[in-house]
């Protein structure tokens, strides 16, 4: 059984959001997104929630090198036990993509190139596994897993290279 956190939401008005997550261990974190994309990162005092006793400042930069830093690499075992050619790209959907507004499947990606699009990254959260009738939007990342040539290959179809 997979174990899943928890997050509290606020939203601050003429500030931006507050997410909140309270770990198993029990303490208290939060991260304050501004509408101009600067984030504060805070730790809470265990007794008082509404004390803070820590906080970062974290340009967007910052923040991207956290979060990558923090998420889990579902792949990073394999190189441990074998040798594989996979690798991973970010390729962005733009208004030149013939996929924009399109879904997932009309792409046949996978069945075309080998390469497997994993998962999208929107501007407020991120999709693993989109299915067949998932639909893109400019400014949406596709995050592609496979060879460097199956990587490659979706790179041109999703760009119109």
């Amino acid at each position: 059984m997979e174990l899943t956190a928890h997050i509290r939401t606020t939203q601050l008005p003429g500030v931006g959001t507050r997410y909140e997550l309270e770990t198993d261990a029990g303490q208290h974190i939060s991260i304050v997104v501004h509408r101009n994309g600067r984030r504060i990162l805070a730790i809470h005092d265990h007794e008082d929630a509404d004390n803070c006793k820590d906080s970062a400042a974290l340009a967007p930069h910052e923040s991207t090198a956290l979060a990558k830093l923090l998420a889990l690499d579902p792949i990073a075992h394999l190189h441990q036990h074998i040798e594989i050619d996979l690798v991973t790209k970010h390729i962005e959907v733009t208004k030149r993509s013939p996929y924009a507004g399109r879904t997932l499947g009309a792409t046949q990606a996978r069945s075309r190139t080998g390469a497997s699009i994993v998962a999208v990254l929107r501007r407020t959260a991120a999709v693993p596994s989109p299915t067949p009738d998932f639909r893109f939007a400019i400014g949406d990342t596709l995050v592609v897993v496979g060879t460097r040539e199956g990587v490659d290959a979706v790179a041109d179809l999703i760009t119109g290279g």
